[in-house]
């Protein structure tokens, strides 16, 4: 148990830099027999990607207001990645930005509380494991087994890579919420087996604001790990429900995966 009441990250973690390599942040579309339609996700390849080479994966999720944009537009993914190879503090991986609103319209749009909306976050585990990976796998040079595939996401993004990775630990040796919302199964259901998420995860993560109203989320479910001994790191962090958590959340994340 890695109990942090704040972390700091380095000054100018998020700002782009002269003089570095930089990776690449392309759109892709992806057939989602889920779904039955074409999908979009971005992907974040790394400075001087080879197809000689094979790559980790980290699947990043966005909240409840976005999609594939959400990162990209607002949390700048590719700049905090890149600062971190050029200082060697990453391993090799390519990040999928995809949208986890596995629904025909999966725009973010009317009104996002809808029951079909939520539904659609639900679904996307079926969207995730059966046409993203599969699609991500067919065409990155990627390692396909579950210690290269990481998962996390930001508030909605957050519950769902809790609910969906420890629902698949055959999957994902990699978890990480920060500031998970409320979808976040309760923590009995998350693990009804404990000594099972311990023995299969190499990083389980979780990262909140301390002035955050859903804050109760994370502190239920670091409360249930605790008790059963089910190692994590929970850090507590100055800040809202917003953007400078959420990058901070990447920044520390990113460098302890793979």
């Amino acid at each position: 148990m890695n109990h942090q009441k704040y972390t700091t990250q380095a000054a100018g973690y998020d700002q782009e830099r002269e003089g570095i390599e930089r990776g690449k942040i392309t759109m892709i579309e992806y057939p989602s027999a889920t779904v039955g339609n074409t999908r979009k996700a971005r992907v974040y390849t790394p400075p001087g990607y080879s197809s000689t080479e094979k790559y980790s994966v980290l699947y990043l999720l966005h909240g409840i207001g976005g999609d594939e944009d959400e990162w990209y537009t607002h949390g700048t993914p590719q700049i905090i990645l890149d600062n971190l190879y050029a200082d060697h503090k990453l391993k090799p991986m390519i990040v999928v930005l995809p949208n986890g609103r596995a629904m025909l319209n999966d725009r973010a749009e009317g009104d996002i509380f809808a029951p079909d909306k939520l539904e659609a976050f639900a679904t996307f585990e079926s969207d995730l494991l059966n046409d993203l990976i599969p699609y991500i796998e067919a065409n990155y040079s990627v390692l396909t087994d579950r210690e290269h595939r990481a998962l996390a996401g930001l508030s909605m993004g957050g519950g769902q890579s809790l609910n969906m990775g420890l629902n698949n630990l055959d999957r994902f040796a990699w978890v990480g919420a920060f500031s998970a919302a409320p979808n976040t199964k309760e923590p009995e259901l998350l693990v009804p087996e404990p000594q099972k998420v311990t023995d299969a995860l190499n990083l389980l993560w979780l990262s909140c604001g301390d002035l955050d109203s859903l804050k109760y989320v994370s502190d239920r479910t670091d409360a249930y790990f605790s008790e059963h001994n089910v190692p994590h790191i929970w850090v507590e962090e100055q800040g809202d429900h917003d953007w400078p958590v959420w990058k901070n959340g990447l920044y520390q994340f990113a460098q302890l995966i793979f």
